[in-house]
């Protein structure tokens, strides 16, 4: 018996070393599932799921959404206005500026959310939505006093502001619209 007797043996010996070796990585995987699995009742529940907006809420919702978007232009161009006059590419005359134009956005935001009618589910979260609002606007008021004497300490004083009205608009939004960016 020379070596083309020896090569189908070795062939054969090889396969079935794979085969087995698969079997035994199948086996440990399935004794492994078999002694980790927990019975239903000791794994964690899901959260029931969220019930939909009644037609009033979701118009409320709809209402809200174009002044949402521009509230968080604005809370955008307070943001990038105070970075960029930190980083120097603004001075303080253009900071004024640009927070200026945030509180406008703040002010017409206001007038249009107290224009609102919201249900009663949703009075909570309306006064949320006011109090962000506010908040943005009195920080955007506080960071333009940086333009009229180019003191550091009003960017300070505007950033809880700014962050609390973040917050906010987060928790308003996990309502109204489950998963939308909300800045800062």
């Amino acid at each position: 018996m020379t070596g083309a007797a020896r090569r189908p043996t070795v062939k054969l010996a090889l396969t079935g070393a794979v085969v087995l070796g698969l079997l035994g990585i199948l086996v440990f995987a399935a004794v492994r599932e078999w002694t980790t699995a927990r019975p239903a009742a000791a794994r964690p529940a899901l959260a029931p799921p969220r019930p939909a907006l009644t037609a009033a809420e979701e118009a409320y919702a709809l209402a809200l959404w174009p002044i949402h978007n521009q509230v968080k232009a604005g809370a955008l161009r307070m943001t990038f206005g105070g970075l960029n006059y930190k980083l120097g590419e603004i001075d303080a005359r253009e900071l004024r500026a640009r927070t200026e134009a945030a509180r406008d956005i703040y002010r017409q935001a206001e007038t249009r959310i107290r224009a609102l009618s919201p249900p009663a589910s949703f009075q909570a979260v309306h006064a949320e939505y006011v109090e962000a609002v506010d908040l943005y606007r009195r920080a955007a008021a506080e960071m333009a006093r940086t333009g009229d004497d180019g003191r550091d300490e009003h960017l300070l004083a505007a950033f809880p502001l700014s962050q609390e009205a973040g917050r906010k608009l987060l928790r308003v939004g996990n309502v109204l619209w489950p998963g939308e960016y909300v800045p800062n």
